[in-house]
C-alpha cells in the first residue's frame, strides 16, 4: 500500500512538473531587477539622507555598509553577485563635499559616472506630498532622452534601477507616485511627485475666481469623471551631470566622455585664483598710492618724531 502511494505521488509530481515546464516554456522569462546601494567613506549627512530616501523608494534595493576603497571599484561586482543584485548604485564622496554616483549593470556593464548637484532631501524641504512605502512608481522621461545615444543608454539604465518590478519582495500593488527625468543644459533633473486625486466639485468650489476657460474645463471634467488628478512633489530632488560611460562593470574602455563637464576642484581653484588676483591688485594699488604720496611730500615716516611728521599724516590728523 505504501509502495502504491509512493508511485502515485511520483506520477502526480511528474505531471505537475511537466505542466509547470510546459507553462514555463510558453511564458516569457522575466529578469528580476535588484539594486545594491553602497556608500563610500567620507559621506556627509545630506548624502546619507539621500541614500535613505532612495532606498525607501525602491523596495527591490539592498543597502550595504560603507565601501572602504575608492580605487578598486571592480570589487563591487563580487559584492553584487554575493547579494544576487544585477544593478549597483555606488555613492562616492570626495573631500567631504563632492558627491559622485556610479550606476552599473552587473556583470557585463555598462557603467555611468554622474556628478550629483542641487541635492535636496525629503526632510530638508519638508515637502507636502506623501506616498505609500513600497509602492511602484511611474517613470516619466523627457523626449530629449531619445535624441542622443548616451541619453538612450542612461534612460534604459534608470528604467532598470528605479523601476520597481511587478511582484517584487516588499513592494505594494499600487502606483501612487511619478518619477520625472528631464534633460536641461546637459544635466539630468530628477523629481518625485505624488499622484493626488482631487474631487472636481471641491476643486471648483476652491477656485470660484477662475476664468471662463477653467470653469468650462472643470465642467467637462465633471461630466467625464468625479475626480481630477494632480501632482504634488514629494522629494528628493537632485541633478545629475554625466561624466563618463565605461563599457564594462566598473572598468573597461571609456565609450563616452562629457566635454562640457568641469571638475568642482577646477571651479574652486579658479575662484581662489580670482580672489588672489583681486587681493594682489588691491595691494599694488596701495603700494602705488604710497609711492605717489611720497613723491608729492604728503607722507613722512610714521616712526619719525611728531614735529617732523607732515600735516596730512593720519596720526597727526586723528591724534
Amino acid at each position: 500500500m505504501s509502495f502504491y502511494k509512493r508511485l502515485t505521488k511520483g506520477s502526480d509530481a511528474g505531471k505537475k512538473d511537466g505542466d509547470a515546464a510546459g507553462a514555463s516554456d510558453d511564458m516569457p522569462k522575466k529578469l528580476r531587477q535588484r539594486v545594491l546601494i553602497v556608500p563610500s567613506r567620507g559621506i556627509t549627512f545630506s548624502h546619507r539622507h539621500l541614500m535613505n530616501d532612495l532606498a525607501a523608494m525602491m523596495p527591490h534595493s539592498r543597502k550595504e555598509v560603507k565601501f572602504d576603497t575608492k580605487s578598486k571599484l571592480y570589487e563591487l561586482n563580487e559584492l553584487a553577485e554575493l547579494y544576487n543584485c544585477n544593478n549597483v548604485l555606488f555613492f562616492e564622496a570626495r573631500k567631504g563635499q563632492d558627491l559622485y554616483m556610479w550606476a552599473s549593470k552587473i556583470p557585463n556593464g555598462p557603467t555611468v559616472k554622474f556628478h550629483v548637484q542641487n541635492l535636496h532631501t525629503m526632510d530638508e524641504l519638508q515637502f507636502a506630498g506623501n506616498c505609500m512605502k513600497g509602492s511602484r512608481p511611474v517613470l516619466s522621461f523627457d523626449g530629449a532622452f531619445d535624441t542622443e545615444p548616451e541619453l538612450r543608454l542612461i534612460k534604459e539604465m534608470f528604467t532598470h534601477i528605479f523601476g520597481v518590478p511587478k511582484g517584487a519582495r516588499g513592494s505594494k500593488p499600487f502606483v501612487d507616485h511619478v518619477m520625472g527625468f528631464s534633460v536641461i543644459d546637459g544635466k539630468v533633473w530628477i523629481r518625485n511627485y505624488q499622484v493626488l486625486e482631487v474631487e472636481v466639485g471641491k476643486k471648483k468650489a476652491d477656485g470660484d475666481d477662475d476664468d471662463e476657460a477653467t470653469a468650462a474645463a472643470s465642467a467637462v471634467a465633471s461630466d467625464s469623471r468625479d475626480t481630477d488628478v494632480e501632482l504634488l512633489e514629494i522629494g528628493p530632488r537632485f541633478t545629475l551631470t554625466p561624466i563618463i560611460i565605461q563599457e564594462g562593470a566598473f572598468g573597461g574602455p571609456i565609450i563616452y566622455e562629457n566635454p562640457q563637464f568641469v571638475s568642482p576642484n577646477q571651479v574652486r581653484s579658479e575662484l581662489r585664483r580670482t580672489r588672489a588676483d583681486h587681493r594682489n591688485e588691491r595691494t599694488e594699488q596701495q603700494s602705488s598710492l604710497i609711492a605717489k604720496r611720497d613723491s608729492l611730500g604728503l607722507r613722512t615716516n610714521s616712526g619719525a618724531p611728531k614735529a617732523a611728521r607732515g600735516n596730512f599724516d593720519s596720526k597727526a590728523l586723528f591724534a
